[in-house]
This record gives structure tokens, C-alpha cells and sequence, in this order.
């Protein structure tokens, strides 16, 4: 009486956990109940299709009937779905042949054991539920901005959880340089991909994306929201620097002055949320050249060359205006490329030089080395009169590269015309 008594208990404290801790609707709870009853059962009986099951989560319990056909003594082949006369006629002298039987099955009779396989099946179909409702409640929120609690920083991730509890993931790769969180903080970030492998749900934040930037934008300037300013493109070196084209569809409003606002007020809060990353915003246009131009602010260009079908761009800009155009470590170019779609290649206006004898800085990788002409040209320069064109001062500023690297570059170079 006692076992049975403890067998009962532990199963309203099954009821009770499931109901209590589990943000699920009453209609999910019954019959995610009911079917954990009946896996459970059909591994007993062999099969719960003979079975009536009504669960009362409320009350913390079931009521199970098992149905049964009556044949005669001595023919039952099937003992769940059959009942011999004489079995029942012990629970109605009434029963004859062919008559249907219908049994209340007291589920506390199976014991711990079975008690504890029901645990184990709505855990499991618990944990599909959460699983069901986490991948439903973020797959079309990608894009969407979220303020999450910081629960746990790992090397190579951050684990938040939302308000419901539910785990994101910020992986480093997705974090500001500089970004640095404790737990408990709060972090605001985009939702960037959602994944669902094997049916387990990850979400995963950024807060490098694009998106993040145009989200915090699309909520500091009104114009934006409602659909007066509209964001063409967006280029950015997380933590560093950003570009940004807009385009009015109204000539009253000045999309460049709308987002950044009186003395600059409308994106200091974007700025800080970005770590100091500097915003540069630029009005939008067909005009591919004139684009182009736009992107390379605050340099002023002279000449411009377009090559649309390979999307190449040759600027030529006075000897003051190539640093700026190019930018320390060649941050401003690489922008401008990434903003417009286009290859852009640099050149210093010069009048005295002739360009026919000039040599590509490929052709010098015996003397110097690769990782050294790469650097070089990722600033924007490919050939020596390029690269000769710039003082040691500028070739330092514009690729990052030591003064007793740049001193050896420079004297290849002029070796070479030299020797000529």
C-alpha cells in the first residue's frame, strides 16, 4: 500500500513539473501527455490501439480503459486485445461471447520502473518542444535586433540567453574588437543566421554583420523608418570605420544631414554601441563615376577611368589627395571598393613621369618579399613610380609596413631606375 502510495505521488510530481516549468499551451500539455501514455503502455501491452486514455493534468492524473472482445475459454490468441468468458464474466456474470469488455487499468500497478520510462518520454518530448518552439519563434526574425543577457564567455563564444531563457550564441568571430562583456550584461545584436541541424535549434548573433549597423540606423533616424530615406549600401571594417550610401526620394530632405543629425547627434549613440567606429554616410547615385568619387571622401578626385563591364575604376588624384583617398593602412579604398562593387586603383598626378618605363612590383619579387609587395599593393599601388611617387612617411601610414621595410623597398626601386 505504502509502494503504491509513493508510486502515485511520484506521478502527480510528473504531472506538476511538466505543467509548471514548461511554457507550453493546455492543449500541447494533454497531448503530449496522453501520447507519452500510450508509448509507454503499448511497450507493456504490445500495442495501444485498444486503449482509451483521458489525462487530467489538473488533478495530476489519468484514467486508461483497455477495451477487450470476449471469446470462449481456451481460444484467446491475443491476451490485451481478447478475454477469455470466464475472465470476463469474473468482472460481469452478464459478458457472453463476442461482447466488448471495457477494464479500468490503475497505471500505479506498473510500478517505479514504468513511472520512470513515462519521466524519461516527456523529457524527451519535452525537449522536442523546446527545441519546436525555439527553431518557430526565430527562423523569420533574421535581421531583427535583440538585447540578450550575457550567461556564460567562452574563448571563442559568448552564450546569452533572451527573456524566456532560451541560449544564443555570439561567436568571437561575430564580436566588435573591443567588445568585452562580463556576465550579467546586457548585449545588443543582430540575429544573423538561425540553424536547425538535427533538429537541434542554434541561433546565432552578430554584431559585425551589416545588418546590425543598418537596424541601429533604421532606429535612430526617423526618416529611415518611415521609408523617406532609404539605405542603398553598407560597407564596414568592424570597429574601425564604416560607409554608408543613402538616397530621399523627397528634394526637401538631405538624406547625408538627416542621418547624422545636428552636430552629428543622431549617430553618437551608433558610434559608441560600435566601439568608436567611424561613420562615414554618403548620398547615392546611378552616376557610377560620380559614386565612386563620393565613396573615396574626404579625398577630392581629379580623373576618373571606368571599366563597367569588369567593374574596374582607375582614379588619378592630386600628389595631397592620394593618403586620403587611401587611408591609413588602406582602410578609406577598401571601403570605397566594398561600397561600390568596383576594383579601384589609385594614381598620383604627375607631370614629369613617364609611365611606359614603369615596373609592375611583381616583377621585384626576387628582391623583395611577397608578403611585403602584397602589403604594398593592398594600399593601392602595383607598380615601382606608384610606390616611388609616395615619401617613406606616407608608404608607412598607408600600409602598416616598418620604416626599415619601407627603407629596403625604396632602395630596390630606385636601384632599378638607376641601373637604367
Amino acid at each position: 500500500m505504502a509502494n503504491k502510495k509513493l508510486n502515485a505521488v511520484s506521478l502527480i510530481e510528473t504531472f506538476a513539473e511538466f505543467k509548471e516549468t514548461k511554457n507550453i499551451d493546455r492543449a500541447t500539455l494533454v497531448g503530449v501527455l496522453e501520447e507519452s501514455f500510450r508509448n509507454v503502455l503499448a511497450k507493456m501491452f504490445g500495442s495501444d490501439e485498444n486503449l482509451d486514455i483521458i489525462v487530467n493534468p489538473d488533478k495530476g492524473d489519468c484514467e486508461i480503459h483497455r477495451n477487450r472482445v470476449v471469446v470462449a475459454d481456451g481460444e484467446v490468441k491475443d491476451s490485451n486485445k481478447e478475454i477469455s468468458l470466464s475472465e470476463a464474466r469474473r468482472i460481469d456474470e452478464d459478458y457472453e461471447v463476442g461482447e466488448d469488455v471495457s477494464e479500468s487499468i490503475d497505471f500505479m500497478k506498473f510500478g517505479r520502473r514504468a513511472i520512470l520510462t513515462l519521466r524519461q518520454t516527456l523529457a524527451g518530448k519535452v525537449l522536442e518542444l523546446e527545441h519546436d518552439s525555439l527553431y518557430n519563434k526565430y527562423k523569420d526574425r533574421v535581421g531583427e535586433v535583440i538585447a540578450a543577457e550575457v550567461y556564460q564567455v567562452w574563448k571563442n563564444e559568448i552564450l546569452l540567453q533572451d527573456e524566456e531563457h532560451n541560449d544564443l550564441l555570439l561567436p568571437k568571430s561575430e564580436q566588435i574588437p573591443g567588445d568585452f562583456y562580463r556576465k550579467g550584461e546586457i548585449v545588443r545584436a543582430v540575429i544573423h543566421r538561425v540553424e536547425n541541424t538535427n533538429n537541434i535549434p542554434k541561433i546565432y548573433l552578430s554584431r559585425t554583420a551589416p545588418a546590425f549597423l543598418e537596424r541601429l540606423l533604421e532606429a535612430e533616424v526617423p526618416e529611415i523608418n518611415d521609408g523617406l530615406i532609404t539605405i542603398k549600401g553598407i560597407a564596414r571594417v568592424p570597429g574601425e570605420r564604416a560607409k554608408i550610401s543613402v538616397e530621399s526620394y523627397d528634394d526637401r530632405i538631405d538624406p547625408v544631414g538627416a542621418c547624422v543629425g545636428v552636430k552629428g547627434r543622431r549617430v553618437h549613440g551608433i558610434v559608441r554601441e560600435l566601439r568608436n567606429e567611424n561613420i562615414d554616410v554618403v548620398n547615392y547615385t546611378t552616376n557610377q563615376s560620380l559614386y565612386i568619387q563620393r565613396a573615396l571622401s574626404p579625398a577630392k578626385v581629379s580623373n576618373i577611368y571606368l571599366d563597367e563591364v569588369n567593374r574596374k575604376a582607375e582614379v588619378y588624384l592630386k600628389p595631397e589627395e592620394v593618403s586620403l583617398a587611401i587611408g591609413r593602412g588602406g582602410l578609406n579604398i577598401k571601403l570605397a571598393c566594398m561600397l561600390t562593387g568596383y576594383t579601384i586603383d589609385v594614381f598620383r598626378e604627375s607631370e614629369g613621369d613617364d609611365v611606359e618605363d614603369d615596373i609592375y612590383l611583381d616583377e621585384f619579387a626576387d628582391e623583395i618579399d611577397q608578403w611585403v609587395i602584397d602589403a604594398i599593393k593592398a594600399a593601392g599601388m602595383k607598380t615601382a613610380r606608384e610606390t616611388m611617387s609616395h615619401s617613406r612617411e606616407e608608404l608607412m601610414q598607408m600600409t602598416d609596413l616598418e620604416e626599415s621595410t619601407i627603407d629596403e623597398v625604396l632602395k630596390v626601386l630606385n636601384e632599378e631606375f638607376e641601373k637604367e
